[in-house]
């Protein structure tokens, strides 16, 4: 009803009344504004252990990305099998040289927990890779 007053006042030249004006206030009150501070305590902040685990995600996309290349080329004997698997291990080191440095610090057991697999995983397959590169 409000609204089909509202829309007739807009049609034509009247201007709305400001009694009706003040009701309508009361009705709809404005949202209440939080001060920033709230805001930002209503969220969940990142950790420093969310921000180094994603910087150890990023590593071990890049180590993977290569390993796969270089398993790749090994299998099919290319002349560029040596060289990606050169390109592998230093992308493995760079990844387990940043989670040695994680897990020293304050949320190293956190990180261990969330990242330790990952290492652990791809080291091996490395390894497996330059065994079966070594037999051929």
């Amino acid at each position: 009803m409000i609204t089909r007053i509202l829309t007739r006042y807009s049609r034509t030249s009247i201007s709305v009344p400001t009694r009706s004006t003040a009701s309508l206030i009361h009705l709809f009150p404005q949202p209440r504004v939080l001060p920033q501070a709230c805001l930002r305590r209503t969220f969940a902040a990142k950790t420093t252990a969310d921000e180094q685990v994603e910087e150890l995600q990023e590593l071990y996309a890049t180590a993977k990305d290569e390993f796969e290349i270089a398993c790749e080329e090994t299998e099919k004997k290319t002349v560029y099998a040596a060289d990606d698997r050169a390109a592998a291990q230093e992308e493995l080191a760079k990844f387990k040289e940043a989670y040695e440095k994680a897990i020293k610090s304050a949320d190293g057991e956190q990180i261990k927990n969330r990242i330790g697999s990952r290492v652990r995983e791809l080291e091996r397959a490395v390894e497996a890779m330059e065994e079966k590169a070594m037999e051929d």
